[in-house]
């Protein structure tokens, strides 16, 4: 069998499958498997490239064999991963203690004195991911040079190990103070640690970000411990699907062994957006235009990037609230998706998003979903033909659509068609001030 190389997009609604085999490239889509994106990716997999199904392939879960198969002939996958994005921002990650220097355990909730938004009175900040009563302050010290002044006993260690046994956390994130020029103390505790009986995803500053300023430095490992465990179950099962040749798009835009993103998932915080920036900047490279800028629509958000001649990065960004020190394209996220949820809000104003139906409900046209989504505005105003939808294998309920947005239309005294093209102006205009974020208040006039 020929070497493929397969790229795989899993998104908030589809999973988008690219084949290159022999210099011919095959493309799929298929609506997402939220429960589970590994059934998603094997199916789709498998319906890209059926002449390369095994003889007599006919078990309804044929597609996993069919992963396996490709991953055995020595197979290449490229996979942009939405999973640890998703776990921080819906706040369905893992059960996390930190563990840092005596003292310093509020480190996360005083960060730093600038503010968001200056003139905010009433800014809410997001929870801490590891919780007041799962932090945990040692006595021990290293000073700015890397010298220890006090150490770090094996009671305290032994101390710390019951504590977390009675807690049944699911992660530890490790983050002393100067950890980055002496991490003695952070090895330490990280062999304490493996010895706990449910086996805790256990993450450690100066591996995941031997750096200076402990907020940033502290965030980050939390960060990477919270979305761990969710990270690190998905692709051990995907790698045991598709074999050794998995491999991980991570924010800054190259790629990364499996087992590397399960041990710093933080590093793909943004996989699913940078190989969308990669992939359009190299069009533009070769159509002759260098200079672009780059919106990637999908099902649940909108990803903006300004490339002047080259693909910008930055070593710090903030994800959903949560300050994140790891090299990565410089992306703007609004959410602005063809689920995103339109809704009246209590002034009578017309909104639309960041909620999103996603591909579980889906858009109301689905046939699940009982709420006005942007797909259901684009089918009511004949912007999509409700039998070609997925290359005709599904089709949309336009009737339940239009009745919907006609229920939305009343409570804003306006006519169907009028309901559906505000949907679409208030979408637009979202993704509008995304642009003018990433060009006009930088100083670039496209």
């Amino acid at each position: 069998m020929t070497k493929s190389i397969v790229g795989i997009d899993v998104g908030g609604t589809f999973t988008d499958i690219a084949v290159l085999t022999d210099g011919r490239l095959e493309v799929h889509k298929l609506p997402s498997t939220p429960s589970d994106p590994s059934i998603g990716i094997l199916q789709g997999v498998a319906e890209a490239c059926p002449e390369l199904l095994p003889q007599g392939a006919s078990d309804p879960d044929y597609h996993v064999g069919v992963g396996r198969w490709m991953g055995d002939s020595g197979a290449d996958f490229v996979h942009g991963s939405t999973v640890a994005t998703n776990a921080l921002l819906e706040g369905k990650g893992g059960r996390t203690a930190l563990v840092t220097t005596l003292g310093f355990e509020d480190v996360l909730e005083i960060g730093r004195q600038n503010r968001a938004e200056l003139y905010n009175l009433e800014l809410e900040r997001p929870p801490a991911l590891a919780p007041w009563e799962l932090r945990f302050g040692l006595p021990e010290r290293v000073d700015h040079e890397g010298t220890i002044v006090e150490d770090l006993s094996p009671e305290a260690i032994q101390t710390l190990v019951g504590l977390l046994k009675e807690a049944k956390v699911d992660g530890v994130a490790v983050s002393f103070l100067f950890s980055f020029l002496n991490p003695a103390h952070e090895e330490a505790v990280l062999e304490a640690l493996r010895t706990l009986p449910n086996k805790p995803f256990i993450s450690i500053s100066s591996r995941v970000l031997p750096e200076f300023r402990e907020y940033e430095r502290t965030s980050t490992v939390v960060v990477n411990s919270y979305v761990g465990h969710v990270m690190q179950r998905y692709l051990d099962g995907l790698e045991n699907a598709l074999g050794q040749g998995l491999r991980i798009m991570q924010s800054s835009g190259g790629s990364i062994t499996a087992r590397l993103a399960a041990e710093q998932p933080v590093r793909t915080i943004l996989s699913g957006p940078a190989g969308g920036v990669v992939g359009a900047f190299y069009t533009g490279m070769q159509a002759g235009y260098p200079d672009i800028i780059t919106l990637d629509m999908g099902g649940t958000s909108t990803d903006v990037s300004l490339c002047p001649g080259r693909i910008k990065e930055t070593n710090t960004s903030n994800v959903g609230g949560y300050p994140i020190s790891v090299p990565m394209i410089d992306i703007h996220t609004v959410g602005a998706g063809g689920g995103s949820i339109a809704r009246v809000d209590g002034g009578g104003a017309l909104v639309v998003g960041p909620q999103s139906a996603g591909a579980d409900p889906g858009p109301a046209c689905y046939g699940k979903g009982d709420q006005v989504t942007v797909t259901d505005a684009n089918l009511v105003l004949g912007r999509l033909r409700p039998d070609q939808f997925l290359g005709g294998r599904m089709t949309l309920d336009l009737a339940r659509a239009e009745d919907l947005i006609s229920s939305l239309a009343s409570v804003m005294s306006a006519s169907m068609i009028e309901a559906a093209a505000g949907i679409i102006r208030v979408v637009n205009s979202n993704m509008e001030r995304a642009i003018r974020a990433i060009s006009l208040e930088r100083g670039y006039d496209p």
